[in-house]
Formats: C-alpha cells, sequence, structure tokens
C-alpha cells in the first residue's frame, strides 16, 4: 500500500511532503501476527522518525506522529472499535484528517484511509497490551530466572563470547612464532569447539524447552481480553478536552 498517507520515506526520513510514513503506515502495522514484544519496539521506532521528520519540516499536522495516536485512541474511546468514519466526521479529531489531504483525490481514498487507521489502531493496542503485562509483571516480582533450561543457550554464547574477547591476541602471537601462545590458542580453540558442540545440542532442545514455559496470560494470571476491556472501561471516564486546532 504505497499510496498511503505519506512521502516521508522510510518512517519519517524523507523529504516530508507527505504525512505518515510509508512504514509507518504499512510495513510497520501491516503484519497483525508479529510478536506484541515486536509491535511495542516498532511503535517505538516509528515514533521517533516520525517525531523527526515533523520537527524538522515543521509539519506537526500533517505528519501522522504520536499527537495524532492519542487523538486516534480518543476517537476510538468515544465513537468505539472500527467506527473510523464517524471519527473522521467528529470535528473534535480534525486533526486525523490532516496528514490524508494529499490523498484526497485517489479513487480509493476511503479505503486507504481506513485501512491506515485500523492497522495504527492496532499497532497502539498491542502496545497497550505490553505496558499493561510490564506493569503486571512488576506488581508481581517476576524476572528472569537465569537458572532455567531456556537460558542456557544465552549463558554459553556469553562464554564464547568472553573466551574469544579475552583471547584475541594470541593469534598474532602465533603468528608470529610464538610457541607458549600457538600451545595456548590451540587450547582455547578447543574450549570454543566444545562450547560450540554444547550450544548446537542446547539449540535442539530449546524448541522442546519453549513449548513448556506457561503462556504470558497463565503467568501474569491475566488475559489479553481481560487487559483491553479494563483499559476500556478505565478510558471511559476521559473525555477530549483540548481540541487542536488545525
Amino acid at each position: 500500500m504505497s499510496d498511503l498517507p505519506s512521502r516521508a520515506k522510510e518512517g519519517g526520513r524523507g523529504d516530508g511532503r507527505g504525512q505518515s510514513s510509508e512504514r509507518g503506515g504499512r510495513g510497520g502495522q501491516g503484519d497483525d501476527r508479529r510478536r506484541p514484544q515486536e509491535a511495542g519496539e516498532e511503535l517505538h521506532s516509528l515514533w521517533q522518525n516520525e517525531e523527526r521528520a515533523a520537527t524538522v519540516t515543521g509539519k506537526t499536522f500533517e505528519i501522522w506522529h504520536r499527537r495524532h495516536d492519542f487523538w486516534l485512541l480518543m476517537g476510538i474511546v468515544t465513537h468505539g472499535y472500527a467506527r473510523w468514519q464517524d471519527i473522521q466526521n467528529d470535528p473534535h479529531y480534525a486533526i486525523l484528517n490532516e496528514p490524508f489531504k494529499g490523498e484526497m483525490n485517489r479513487g480509493n481514498f476511503l479505503e486507504i484511509k481506513n485501512k491506515f487507521l485500523a492497522r495504527r489502531f492496532k499497532l497502539l493496542e498491542q502496545a497497550l497490551v505490553i505496558e499493561e503485562q510490564l506493569r503486571r509483571a512488576a506488581y508481581l516480582n517476576m524476572s528472569e530466572d537465569p537458572t532455567h533450561p531456556s537460558m542456557a543457550l544465552n549463558t554459553r554464547f556469553a562464554e564464547v563470547e568472553c573466551l574469544a574477547e579475552s583471547h584475541q591476541h594470541l593469534s598474532k602471537e602465533s603468528l608470529a612464532g610464538n610457541k607458549p601462545a600457538n600451545a595456548v590458542l590451540h587450547k582455547v580453540l578447543k574450549q570454543l569447539e566444545e562450547l560450540l558442540s554444547d550450544m548446537k545440542a542446547d539449540v535442539t532442545r530449546l524448541p522442546s524447552t519453549i513449548s513448556r514455559i506457561p503462556p504470558v496470560a497463565v503467568r501474569l494470571q491475566m488475559s489479553e481480553r481481560s487487559i483491553l476491556s479494563r483499559l476500556a472501561n478505565r478510558s471511559t471516564e476521559i473525555q477530549p478536552q483540548q481540541v487542536p486546532q488545525v
């Protein structure tokens, strides 16, 4: 969907003529199958790039960024899920129409606009879920268990990295004819070979180990549905206050 509301290519690094980045409108939101963690990381990157583009060009209304995300969420609180046309027609949320004015002559203008809003909201929704999960994990004082079998690969990788860095000078000394260094280098290479062999075995066991880990919803004692329900109930008390002037 290269015809989304933007010409600020590659996440807001373009010429500033458009509104939301193509990556922000399409690539960053088009795949709803991504893990929530990836969605959160991508949203953070989008915000940085879009904010930079809006600030540099001075087009804070025409370039979609986090301010538009706020008003999109407020519009959904007011009008409900997927009521994109009602949100766009509400003067409280006129700011949401600004990034699309350059696309109004397109035949599939409304389709482009609604798909962008739906995908952008999906990304925001996933990020909100992550935020609530992290808050819950902190409340339960949950942390990674370094002794869990799933962490074995990470531990061995750290050992390989440490061993390689602490003995990287041996290769030059060995090439220079230093026999003691050559003997030590062979021992280090033997250790590295054993560690890599163990890592290969860890990789083989990893799928079954991970499959036995309880889902996040079980460990946190809260489902994604319950998170969204609580967020929706909490947000009903919030009403649009100051309407941005565009």
